[in-house]
């Protein structure tokens, strides 16, 4: 009796002391869609390397997708709504293209209204603005001369330049050396979309199109 009591008890030990012990929890990485990552995978045949973008960084809700959008403009205008972070290509049948975006720091540097696509460029070169230079100079004074095309270039692979009664506004549509910041006031008052969604939409609007910015 002795011997099968102290074997319960061994028993009932081992037990309860595998249901208390410590169990370090499985954390699943999420599943991420294959469109998708087709989608914002590495992109070759690029003059300069393109990199994948880590969807695990980035909200989904700013993923490339098409969405149901109401709106009076034609299909092929931009709308650049600067507030909800999104840029939308309309389509036909009540429907848009919409983009991840980001936005300048302060409204004061955000352009606002009608404007057309006056020029698109492949890697495009970049110089900073007067204002730009006189309001940090030490950050963008060394690029007074401009900056030619490439991975370290702000414009990315790609740039939509907005033009208002034939003149350059100084606005652009571009990609990032920071794609992880989409969604937030980061840039210098240009809109700034995932280098992916840039040669996307580079390749989807002529120019001349229409684009709205609202603010």
């Amino acid at each position: 009796m002795l011997s099968r009591r102290l074997f319960l008890i061994g028993v009932s030990a081992v037990a309860l002391s595998a249901c208390s012990s410590t169990r370090t929890p499985v954390v699943q990485e999420p599943v991420i869609d294959p469109y998708y990552q087709r989608m914002y995978g590495e992109v070759i045949g690029e003059p300069y390397r393109v990199a994948a973008m880590d969807l695990r960084r980035v909200d989904p809700k700013w993923w490339r997708q098409e969405v149901p959008y109401s709106t009076t403009e034609r299909p092929g205008t931009l709308v650049v709504d600067t507030p909800q972070r999104f840029l939308y290509l309309v389509l036909e049948g009540g429907r848009a293209l919409r983009y991840g975006v980001g936005v300048g720091k302060t409204e004061a540097l955000v352009f606002r209204g009608n404007a057309t696509i006056g020029r698109k460029a492949e890697w495009p070169r970049w110089t900073p603005t007067k204002a730009m230079i006189a309001r940090e100079p030490d950050r963008y004074g060394p690029y007074a001369n401009g900056l030619p095309g490439g991975e370290t270039n702000p414009l990315g692979p790609r740039a939509l330049y907005l033009y208002k009664n034939g003149a350059d506004t100084l606005f652009r549509l571009h990609g990032t050396t920071e794609p992880y910041t989409i969604g937030t006031n980061v840039s210098s008052g240009c809109i700034r979309l995932m280098n992916q969604d840039i040669i996307d939409l580079y390749a989807r609007v002529p120019v001349g199109a229409k684009v709205v910015v609202i603010n």
